[in-house]
């Protein structure tokens, strides 16, 4: 009899560990091609309504590499800790050490307002404080940094090929970081959540992710979905919820305490959002 309720109890621990399996995969369509046709909403949530001319259309709607791809460094090393995310964004990173994480949330909003050719709205400052407007560097204007000295300099040549708009995010990634880019933004309540808002701290080291999608029910609560890069600089990827499998990718809004993502704890107080 022993022998039978063991083998009882190991049939149920099977069922129910392949339940949970089945709670996280059946969120995943492994054949969609953008985060909106890959991750499904959690069962009784519908994704939230977007301006198809906004940077929240943009950010759910960014393409993704195949399903099961991995998260690779700058230099091609496969990122070891692929337990962490459950998509990869389809965002070449360069071959340099820069994109990492607060880059990664600047290179999506920029690269959303270059394709919107909302140009005049691209700007971003360095720690040091110094505002590096892409209008400028449209008309051929460079960057001199010279110690804590910064300024413009005219020894480029007019351009505004997406080959000069890359070049330009270099030297943001370079001189920027979370300490700059969460001074430069403001912060959000909790409740007020809205795509695009970024959860970040600011320091050395720091970190940011960035929210990239958003659902609710009928019931008034909601989900959100986040996205990172790391140091070294890699793969922008979604990361996966580590305290509810059944909703990962999605974390829900009403969480108690500290957001904990896979690689870094944030506090409600962290939110914030870009002012344009």
């Amino acid at each position: 009899m022993k022998s039978i309720s063991l083998t009882k109890i190991c049939f149920l621990f099977i069922i129910l560990a392949c339940g949970q399996i089945v709670d996280e995969k059946s969120l995943i369509n492994e054949t969609g091609s953008t985060i909106v046709e890959r991750i499904v909403p959690p069962n009784n949530f519908n994704r939230i309504n977007t301006d198809a001319r906004s940077f929240a259309y943009y950010l759910r709607n960014l393409p993704l590499k195949p399903h099961d791809t991995k998260v690779k460094y700058y230099n091609g090393i496969i990122k070891p800790n692929f337990w962490v995310y459950s998509a990869v964004i389809d965002l070449d990173i360069g071959e340099r050490n820069l994109q990492q994480c607060a880059d990664a949330v600047m290179r999506l909003k920029g690269e959303y307002l270059y394709k919107s050719k909302q140009y005049n709205k691209i700007h971003f400052n360095f720690t040091n404080g110094f505002r590096v407007d892409y209008s400028e560097w449209m008309k051929g204007k460079r960057i001199k940094v010279e110690g804590n000295k910064t300024y413009w300099t005219d020894q480029g040549t007019p351009s505004n090929t997406y080959k000069d708009f890359r070049k330009y995010m270099n030297i943001i990634f370079a001189y920027a970081g979370t300490l700059s880019l969460s001074a430069e933004m403001i912060s959000v309540d909790i409740n007020d959540m809205q795509i695009g808002d970024v959860f970040i701290q600011g320091g050395s080291p720091g970190h940011a992710v960035i929210v990239v999608d958003m659902a609710s029910n009928d019931n008034g609560n909601k989900v959100f979905m986040l996205a990172q890069s790391y140091m070294p600089a890699q793969d922008i990827h979604i990361l996966k919820n580590p305290n509810n499998k059944k909703i990962s990718p999605w974390y829900s809004l009403n969480f108690e305490g500290d957001l904990e993502t896979p690689e870094w704890t944030f506090k409600k107080t962290d939110l914030k959002r870009f002012k344009d």
